[in-house]
């Protein structure tokens, strides 16, 4: 029933972003995850996929990080994985990391 009621709510979103909101919800109510990380996840998820070069990023299960290196016309984003491949991927497939200031 939570699941049903997630996919209602979260209609708008792409589809791979609601599945994942579904399953973060899914793991707070069978007790897997605790809700502060599922209100961090859904808060994650629900933000509009606006990126620009040189943006760090993730993917959407945080398994690769790297950074956006393009944007081409068709609004797919050609992005450098840390790990050192060139990838292209569909805006809602990554997730903007949040920016630590460095201390000097």
């Amino acid at each position: 029933m939570g699941r049903q009621l997630v996919a209602a709510i979260f209609a708008e979103l792409p589809t791979t972003r609601r599945r994942e909101v579904m399953s973060a919800v899914a793991h707070c109510i069978a007790g897997v995850l605790d809700h502060d990380s599922m209100a961090q996840i859904v808060n994650e998820l629900s933000q509009a996929a606006a990126l620009r070069p040189g943006d760090r990023v993730k993917t959407l299960r945080g398994s690769m990080h790297g950074t956006i290196v393009r944007l081409l016309p068709d609004g797919r984003v050609v992005w450098r994985a840390d790990s050192g491949p060139e990838l292209t991927a569909l805006p809602e497939s990554l997730i903007r990391e949040k920016q630590t200031r460095s201390t000097q």
